[in-house]
Order: C-alpha cells, then sequence, then structure tokens
C-alpha cells in the first residue's frame, strides 16, 4: 500500500539557480542535485522536486509545509535569513505574521521566488 512509502513532493519554479538559492540558502534544505528537469531537495527525509516550468501560475492556498515547533522560534529564523512573512486582512495575525486558529494551531505564510504560498504549522 502507498501509505507505508515515502512522499515525494512537488512545487513548481521558473529558475532553478533562484529556487536553489531560496529552498537550501533561506529554508535550510539540503540540495540533492539539479538535472534537466527539476532542482531536488530532501527535507527531514522528504524528497521535494522543485519542477521547472517555462510559466508558474500560483494558486492563492498553500502548495506546501512544514510542521515546525515551536513556530515563533522558527518564523523569526526564517525572517532573519531574509523569508517575508504574508499578512492577510481576513485573518488576525500577531506581529511575526501567525495566525491562531480557533484550535488552537498557529500558521504563518510566505512565498517562494515564483509566488507560491508555503507555510510553517504548529499544531496543538
Amino acid at each position: 500500500m502507498l501509505g507505508f512509502n515515502n512522499i515525494v513532493a512537488f512545487v513548481p519554479i521558473t529558475d532553478g539557480a533562484k529556487a536553489k538559492e531560496f529552498y537550501e540558502g533561506k529554508l535550510g534544505l539540503r540540495f540533492v542535485q539539479e538535472d534537466g528537469f527539476a532542482v531536488v531537495f530532501e527535507s527531514n527525509g522528504i524528497r521535494l522536486r522543485a519542477v521547472k516550468m517555462k510559466e508558474v501560475k500560483p494558486s492563492h492556498f498553500t502548495i506546501l509545509g512544514w510542521e515546525v515547533k515551536p513556530i515563533e522560534k522558527a518564523v523569526t529564523s526564517l525572517r532573519e535569513r531574509g523569508v517575508h512573512f504574508e499578512t492577510f486582512a481576513f485573518f488576525k495575525q500577531d506581529e511575526l505574521g501567525i495566525w491562531t486558529a480557533p484550535s488552537g494551531d498557529k500558521v504563518a505564510w510566505f512565498k517562494d521566488p515564483d509566488g507560491n504560498v508555503l507555510s510553517v504549522s504548529e499544531h496543538v
């Protein structure tokens, strides 16, 4: 069954060099390789293929996220590395850009160089 195999995540990109700078340099993912189709990273045992496309039309929702703990420390560290966190008029977010859901879960959103919405979250 598929539930017992590793997941491979995919994210569309237009520029391999910018993707490498962002995913490895700012997010701290381990660079694995670059081939003619993708820039490949590893995140805690999960393979991430940043797939090269001629054009990327970013979604308005999160396409990739990481569970972190504590979220405040992760957001602060990413900000120090130059990651910009998004703020939305329809959510009440704290000064770091973290939204707390009614359940107590916390989420903060940011974008990669192609405008893909990514997130970090902490779940109760």
